[in-house]
């Protein structure tokens, strides 16, 4: 029986892996009640999640922590909120749902706000344990992911959602810099990733609505894909064999065609209830592989067991079977999907997405 790590390759390179790999994500809440009906926190052995390893540079101790304390001067914050890494105000939702946001440069007045404003040097960071890491972890035939994060989700939420749109209209200068700032360190994390010889590349940015891409294409190429096809560029020129694994959202239909071209291999999540999944994987499929296409707005909240056993095997009948697709839900799976739904995906997982004996 091939590994994972074998059936990883089998997948992006198109051939047939000895298993389809399947996996998923839940909000705390369902988590919770995944945990209680299966009587194990091991929830990726239990339902046989893909065997993989995620490595990253560290943090040196000793380097000082970036201080974000003046933009939150005389600000009355929700309870609970936390301050992340990038300085953002975490609100916890009241939704079992992730968090909002409160952006500390929403009310910035120049652009040396922007230009001076506290964002991590990765170049300080510890990488020399991540190609060790990467090695064991092929020893023992898992495939090694590594994640570079985001560009333009990270620039909204530093300088605040509406703010940031209006900037690449009316301030084109200020959108360019927060990306440009963090593009830059994202590149330093890509070249340690691809140093270390990982297998997948992750990042990702939502830049589509429901039904079309959010931005105009010149934009979107300028501000966002020029730099995503360097970032993957010189991954790829480290280590050749490295594959892109990008998210986003929504309608991406129209911009398949360039993100190939500058390098993506992977695209997630491929939402049934946003586009056409067959017409992107005739025209694309030979050239890509999907992560996902079982809808979280449709399939897993409101299907029976059997409607999700029927759409896992239309999927892996469709577009699996010669390798390119990993099963997963479209979304982190959240309160009102039936514990049933999450067995039936897995057990048809199983049956219908093992081809070794």
């Amino acid at each position: 029986m091939r590994t994972d790590l074998e059936n990883f390759h089998a997948t992006v390179e198109h051939r047939q892996p000895g298993r389809i790999l399947c996996h998923a994500g839940f909000v705390e809440d369902l988590h919770k009640r995944v945990v209680e009906h299966i009587g194990t926190t091991d929830i990726g052995g239990h339902y046989g999640f893909p065997k993989s390893t995620g490595v990253g540079p560290k943090r040196p101790a000793e380097l000082p922590p970036l201080d974000f304390a003046r933009y939150w001067e005389g600000e009355e914050l929700p309870s609970g909120t936390k301050i992340d890494g990038s300085g953002v105000a975490m609100v916890p939702s009241g939704f079992y749902h992730f968090w909002g946001y409160i952006s500390p440069l929403r009310n910035a007045q120049s652009l040396k706000e922007l230009e001076e404003y506290p964002i991590e040097d990765y170049s300080a960071w510890d990488c020399s344990h991540m190609r060790a890491q990467t090695e064991a972890a092929h020893a023992e035939g898992r495939y090694v992911q590594a994640s570079v994060g985001h560009m333009y989700e990270t620039a909204w939420q530093i300088r605040g959602y509406e703010q940031f749109l209006m900037d690449t209209i009316d301030r084109p200068a200020w959108a360019e810099c927060l990306l440009e700032r963090l593009f830059q360190q994202n590149l330093l994390k890509a070249r340690a990733a691809a140093e270390a010889g990982v297998d997948v590349l992750h990042c990702g940015d939502d830049v589509a609505s429901q039904t079309a891409p959010m931005f105009a294409m010149d934009t979107w190429r300028r501000l966002m894909l020029s730099r995503w096809a360097e970032v993957w560029s010189e991954a790829k020129r480290i280590h050749p064999d490295i594959r892109t694994f990008y998210h986003s959202d929504g309608n991406v239909t129209a911009l398949v065609p360039e993100l190939i071209d500058a390098g993506l291999d992977i695209l997630n999540p491929v939402q049934p209830e946003c586009l056409d999944v067959d017409e992107l994987h005739r025209q694309y499929g030979h050239l890509l592989s999907f992560d996902g296409t079982i809808g979280t707005q449709s399939t897993m909240p409101w299907g029976s067991a059997d409607d999700v056993r029927r759409r896992v095997k239309e999927v892996i009948d469709k577009y699996g079977r010669s390798g390119g697709l990993f099963v997963s839900p479209t979304h982190v799976l959240e309160p009102e999907v039936p514990l049933a739904n999450i067995d039936a995906l897995f057990e048809a997982c199983r049956e219908y997405g093992t081809f070794d004996a």
